[in-house]
């Protein structure tokens, strides 16, 4: 199971290399797609059926979104592919918390605005997907 950043990391560049060799991963962050994880897990198993795990990586042509295997915390498939233009339109309502911090990601397909959770630990490549992508900068 990938639970260091680093693994993970190269993880989703070995992906990414075998679906586009001419790509490169400049940032990725692991999100969770739903309610606060905090409280979906003080559901238990219940709680975890709400939850869908993603990486989201900003690369030199794309921003993909791989879905995460939930047990072994590899990126499997990805699910969306989007040009960076319209990646930037995607993602609104950024909020920073102590533990969780999220913003809104419109995924293709998807009538409303997906709520992506990022935990502390991603904090530092999460405000530098969102400034690549929207120019934001997070206050101190």
């Amino acid at each position: 199971m990938a639970i260091r950043k680093s693994t993970i990391q190269e993880q989703l560049g070995a992906a990414i290399s075998q679906v586009n060799p001419g790509d490169r991963p400049l940032v990725s962050v692991q999100a969770i797609a739903g309610p606060n994880p905090s409280l979906m897990a003080a559901l238990g198993l219940f709680g975890q059926m709400f939850l869908t795990y993603y990486f989201v990586t900003v690369t030199e042509q794309a921003v993909l979104i791989h879905k995460a295997n939930r047990m072994s915390n590899r990126p499997q498939e990805i699910v969306h592919a989007l040009p960076p233009t319209e990646a930037m339109r995607s993602v609104s309502d950024i909020r920073r918390g102590a533990l969780w911090s999220s913003f809104r990601f419109q995924l293709p397909g998807e009538p409303q605005p997906v709520k992506m959770n990022v935990h502390r630990q991603w904090r530092p490549e999460l405000d530098q997907m969102l400034g690549m992508l929207t120019g934001y900068q997070p206050t101190a």
